[in-house]
């Protein structure tokens, strides 16, 4: 999730985050407007906002004593 925060911080669309995290034949095994894929990686940027955000302190909860 933090990959993809980073790099969409970086200027780079979901498919190309698609690309770096899953390979070029996954990606381009379908069409990317309906892949899986396509909602993997956008659910993947948008948790790892949150845990930017602010979710970070409900994961260390769960850790912590």
């Amino acid at each position: 999730m933090l990959r993809a925060v980073d790099a969409r911080d970086a200027g780079a669309s979901h498919r190309d985050l698609a690309l770096v995290l899953f390979g070029p034949a996954r990606v381009e095994a379908e069409p990317w407007k309906t892949s899986a894929l396509r909602d993997v990686v956008h659910r993947l940027a948008r948790d790892g906002l949150a845990l930017v955000e602010h979710g970070y302190r409900d994961l260390l909860k769960l850790t912590g004593p």
